[in-house]
This record gives structure tokens, C-alpha cells and sequence, in this order.
């Protein structure tokens, strides 16, 4: 090893400072740089595994305490004075720990209330930052839906504000929904998982300008905000293009938007139509998932599947469409808010669209001063 001296003089005393010089990465040894390589990735995945599992135990620290508040509060009726006291007292003993505020306190009684099954906890809910138990406490109502939510975001890493729009967006009524024929045309298990990929309806709420009855400036503004679309989408969707060409006999074609599932293994084909569906969607469709079947899926590749997303459908008239059909197809509807049925007692006191649209007519006609 080379080393560099100096002789340096402090006060009385004669020193020598001695500083290590890095050696050239010439001469070291040939497997350095893979042993190297290896090491780092054990590092960072202990350091990964390290932060898991501190935010584990500390979720289940919570869930613990939040046990003990709420039998507290059952057996000697422990309300939110006795729980100021316990967070001030806790704070006092741990003064470099946080999350012992009167507000976290609440918190867990509420999710411990919530997620009564210890074992639930340590397998889901535990491996979830505590930001994100405070966002399906706060965000869901039933047991059920956050369940799903939760092991949604262990699964496919959202983040807080993805769990967020997630939850805005319903996604755990729409997962799983769209109209297939997955059973007939692919395998099993690989025609269950497919029937997961796919929802109904797709929500499209950041189109922004795109007028919604031009499917080319749909396309383009889906593909001006691809994260936002890929999100929407689901997890395991690579964008490969919009507007792809294929060239068959002697006619060009081109696909809206291409795709490749990583975990299904094969192109999707995504036709926009903002228009309802018709049953000779479906021909257009299969002829495209024919086509790059032959040019473009490699032989290590799963058959390719078509989405339809159509303005609107009926089911009826999509099954009989894809009856007979072998090529794999989903179709659903896509929008760009939910809509929500309105309650019985609210139908029929409500203008309809067409009400609404000729009222306005009207009302421009009198601006103008023009007799209808």
C-alpha cells in the first residue's frame, strides 16, 4: 500500500501525518470488481430488510398499544383525557422517540379496533409504512376494502399518494371486471391471472383538453400523461408504442397503443374507441392480435391480448362477440370520473341531459335576443 507522509510541527511536538492513497483499480486482483458488485447488493438489501423490518415492529408496537387502550377503555373507561395523560407520560420517559402524540395515540386504538386479528397484522398491515394505515383507516369504512388495499400496495409498492388516488379511483370495485374471453383462449392459471390484469371501467381522469369524442387526441393525451395511464393500467405494463405499424399484404394498419405485460409475458393490444362498442370492433381487433402474433411476438412470447376500451357496452352484446372467438380479448368501458347511480328517491327530480342542454340553448337564444 502506498502511503504519503509529511513531517508537520504542533506547538512542541513533532508529528508525522501520514495519508493512504487509493491504489489504481489496474492492480487489483481480476474478480474484484464482481466480489464488489456483490457485496453491494448484500449491503443495500440489508439495509433494505433492516428499515422492514424497524417499520414492522413499530407498527406492531402500535397495534400493541393500541390493544391496551382499547380494553382500557372497555373494562375502566379510559377516554381522551387518561389518553392526553398516557402520551404526555410516554413522551417524558422516551423524549427521542416519536409517534407518541395524542393524535398517534387515537390512532392506534383505532387500528388496533380495526384489524382485530393479530395475525393479519404481522403478515399485511405490518409491512405497510404507518402513513399508509392511517390512510385506510381514515379513507375506507369496512374491513374488507382496506384489506384488499393493503395487500394491493404490499404487492405492487404504491406509494402514499398512490395509495391515495387508488382509493379515490375505487379501483376495488373495478379490478377484475372487465368482459373476457380468457377461460376459452389462454391456459389456466395464466387466463386467471389475465382476468386480474384487466379492469372495468378504466378511469381517465387526467385528460385534461382532450375532447373526448376524438379518439386520436385521446390517444395523444393518454400518451402525454403515460405515467398517469401506466398507473391506471396496473402494475407489470411496459409502453412499447402508439401508432404502431403493421403491414399486411398489401395494407398498412396501426395499432393505437402497444404494450408488454412482464408477468403475463406478451404484447397487449389497447384499441381506443370513443364511440359504444360494436361487434366489428372485435374483428379489427383480432385481426391486429393476429398480425403481431406473427411479426412482432418472439417465440419465448405468450399470445398477445387485445383491450377494447370502448365509451360504453353492453355485456350481452360483448359475449356474443367473443363466443367463439380464439384469440384472447377483454373489453371495457373507460371514462373520465366515476359516475354514481343516484339514490331511488332522487330519480326523477333531476333535469336530464337533454333537459339540461335545452335549457341552455334557451338561455343563449335569450342573450341574443332571437326567438327559438
Amino acid at each position: 500500500m502506498t502511503n504519503t507522509e509529511k513531517h508537520l510541527t504542533l506547538g512542541h511536538r513533532s508529528v508525522d501525518a501520514r495519508f493512504t492513497a487509493v491504489p489504481p483499480i489496474a492492480g487489483v486482483p481480476g474478480s474484484y470488481v464482481a466480489i464488489l458488485q456483490k457485496l453491494k447488493k448484500r449491503i443495500a438489501d440489508e439495509r433494505v430488510r433492516a428499515v422492514l423490518a424497524a417499520n414492522a415492529w413499530m407498527v406492531m408496537l402500535y397495534w400493541d398499544i393500541g390493544k391496551v387502550i382499547l380494553s382500557r377503555q372497555s373494562a375502566q373507561g379510559w377516554g381522551a383525557k387518561v389518553i392526553d395523560r398516557l402520551s404526555h407520560d410516554l413522551c417524558t420517559a422516551f423524549p427521542d422517540m416519536r409517534g407518541l402524540s395524542s393524535r398517534n395515540l387515537k390512532y392506534m386504538r383505532a387500528f388496533a379496533g380495526a384489524w382485530p386479528d393479530r395475525s393479519i397484522v404481522q403478515r399485511v398491515v405490518a409491512q405497510l409504512p404507518w402513513r399508509h394505515n392511517i390512510a385506510l383507516l381514515e379513507q375506507l369504512p369496512d374491513a374488507k376494502s382496506r384489506l384488499w388495499y393493503a395487500r394491493e400496495a404490499l404487492r405492487q409498492g404504491w406509494s402514499h399518494s398512490i395509495l391515495g388516488l387508488q382509493i379515490e379511483g375505487q379501483a376495488h370495485t373495478r379490478q377484475g371486471k372487465a368482459v373476457h374471453n380468457f377461460p376459452t383462449t389462454i391456459p389456466p392459471p395464466d387466463s386467471d391471472m389475465a382476468a386480474q390484469v384487466f379492469k372495468d371501467p378504466y378511469l381517465f381522469d387526467f385528460l385534461g383538453t382532450a375532447d373526448h369524442r376524438r379518439e386520436r387526441e385521446v390517444e395523444s393525451a393518454l400518451v402525454a400523461h403515460i405515467q398517469r395511464f401506466l398507473l391506471e393500467l396496473g402494475q407489470g405494463f411496459s409502453f412499447v408504442g402508439q401508432q404502431v405499424h403493421l403491414e399486411v399484404g398489401d395494407q398498412d394498419f396501426y395499432i393505437d397503443l402497444l404494450f408488454y405485460h412482464l408477468k403475463l409475458r406478451c404484447y397487449v393490444i389497447v384499441e381506443l374507441k370513443a364511440v359504444p362498442f360494436e361487434p366489428a370492433f372485435v374483428g379489427q381487433l383480432n385481426m391486429y392480435l393476429s398480425a403481431v402474433d406473427d411479426l412482432l411476438r418472439h417465440p419465448d412470447d405468450k399470445p398477445t391480448i387485445g383491450l377494447l376500451l370502448c365509451r360504453s357496452k353492453s355485456k350481452v352484446v360483448v359475449e356474443y362477440a367473443l363466443r367463439d372467438l380464439k384469440k384472447p380479448i377483454g373489453v371495457a368501458s373507460w371514462q373520465t370520473r366515476l359516475v354514481h347511480a343516484l339514490p331511488k328517491d332522487l330519480k326523477g327530480s333531476l333535469p336530464t341531459i337533454q333537459e339540461i342542454e335545452a335549457e341552455m340553448t334557451l338561455k343563449k337564444l335569450k342573450r341574443k335576443n332571437v326567438r327559438p
